[in-house]
């Protein structure tokens, strides 16, 4: 994930991710990578990071995740299932989880509707200060 301007949108994803174990690990996307497919962070990867560490349903982060999940990170870091909102694309999974989606292994979850980083930037440049 990346973890840009945390909501109750990360909240809602986390808390559904960490129903499917006992150890939620959060992999946490870099700011060149989060650009190469969305925008800038406006917060720092350190920023990013230390606020999904806090949410009390994580219990592990990996920092500077790849974007695409392939098998060997799994086992690298004995993780059994990914989750992800369920608003990709069939393109957008196989782009980021083509194996493990293949492998049984990815779990798609309820997309929080009505919030978002973009929205909540939206929001900002909306607002009469």
């Amino acid at each position: 994930m990346v973890g840009d301007l945390f909501h109750a949108g990360h909240v809602n994803l986390l808390r559904a991710a960490r129903s499917f174990g006992d150890w939620l690990v959060v992999g946490v996307l870099s700011d060149k990578v989060a650009r190469s497919y969305k925008r800038k962070p406006i917060m720092t990867l350190e920023e990013r990071v230390a606020v999904i560490q806090a949410c009390r349903y994580v219990d592990e982060v990996v920092v500077d995740a790849p974007f695409t999940v392939t098998m060997d990170f799994l086992d690298k870091h004995d993780i059994a299932v990914v989750v992800h909102g369920d608003d990709l694309s069939e393109d957008a999974i196989d782009d980021a989880y083509g194996p493990v989606a293949r492998s049984g292994n990815l779990r798609l979850v309820r997309y929080t509707s009505g919030i978002s980083t973009s929205e909540l930037i939206e929001r900002v440049r909306q607002r009469e200060f």
